[in-house]
């Protein structure tokens, strides 16, 4: 197993992109402030997203022009074109990502067309960001099953990482968006993935639908991975996964690393409190079973 692990923050942006009443802009920036004192390095802040589409992101710009600059945080937002990378790069964003899928339903719900079509639209960006100097970070959707097409092969995903992977893209994060995997069937899609695309390039992003999250991410641990995207008290979903969970809680996540001694320079305690104000803020409990455990011994 890694002796260390990226821990990529998306509560901001994958956590509240689903939430159905206004979050509001000087929240946003209070969570994420509370994310980097936690000593997370690598925050998806936004995305540079039509507010038609994706709501809960219309104040991307505000957002990232008042994220709090620190030394060695990474804030990232989410750009599926070129003029959302332009708007990103002018509001300061450090990374941008790109979003593609590996089955064509969901490539057609999500983003209105084909896989093909969708990496063709990613070259640009990724032309455009190189140009620019701004790295950039591929997703993969639905890599372990999709809620149209059902079971998703291997070498489906293997392939459009590998695509990712070829344009530029310095990471490729590979999301179970249903929450479905297995371990098994994690190692399975790894493995294939990882013929094509060095591991150290690979991050692990995973729901938590049927409670699996966890064991995926040991899963992946156990092959290398040594990055995860996770969301501070389990926020988020899917608006077009019906039922999907939200990633794994960064604090159910931190747990379990720092049960294996794996470094990752964040403090657990002060994660905690990050979701207690974002789960008060939202009006609702936290989802993550650590920060409910240490709300218990008043700790959170």
């Amino acid at each position: 197993m890694p002796a260390k692990v990226k821990l990529v923050e998306m509560g901001a942006r994958d956590g509240l992109q689903n939430e159905p009443g206004t979050v509001t802009t000087q929240t946003k920036l209070d969570l994420i402030a509370r994310l980097a004192e936690a000593g997370l390095r690598h925050i998806e802040a936004t995305a540079f997203v039509s507010p038609k589409w994706v709501p809960q992101m219309a104040d991307h710009d505000a957002v990232m022009r008042g994220v709090p600059r620190r030394p060695g945080v990474v804030y990232s937002a989410l750009t599926p074109n070129l003029r959302g990378f332009q708007a990103a790069q002018a509001a300061g964003a450090d990374e941008v990502a790109v979003f593609a899928a590996a089955s064509e339903a969901f490539s057609q719900k999500n983003i209105n067309c084909s896989i093909a079509q969708s990496l063709a639209r990613f070259e640009e960006v990724t032309r455009a960001a190189q140009d620019a100097g701004v790295p950039v970070r591929g997703y993969v959707s639905c890599v372990l099953g999709c809620p149209y097409a059902g079971d998703i092969a291997p070498s489906a995903v293997a392939e459009v990482a590998a695509a990712l992977h070829a344009m530029g893209c310095h990471e490729i994060s590979l999301g179970d968006t249903i929450g479905v995997g297995t371990p098994g069937k994690t190692q399975a899609m790894l493995e294939a993935v990882m013929a094509r695309v060095p591991v150290e390039r690979l991050a692990g992003h995973f729901h938590d639908t049927w409670g699996q999250a966890l064991a995926n991410v040991h899963a992946a641990l156990q092959l290398g991975v040594a990055t995860f995207d996770s969301s501070v008290a389990g926020l988020g979903g899917c608006p077009y996964a019906p039922g999907a969970a939200g990633n794994v809680a960064s604090e159910d996540l931190l747990y379990l690393l720092d049960g294996l001694g794996i470094e990752t320079g964040v403090d657990l305690h002060r994660l905690a409190a990050a979701g207690s104000f974002i789960s008060h803020a939202l009006g609702r409990p936290s989802r993550s079973k650590v920060a409910q455990a240490l709300a218990g011994q008043g700790l959170g």
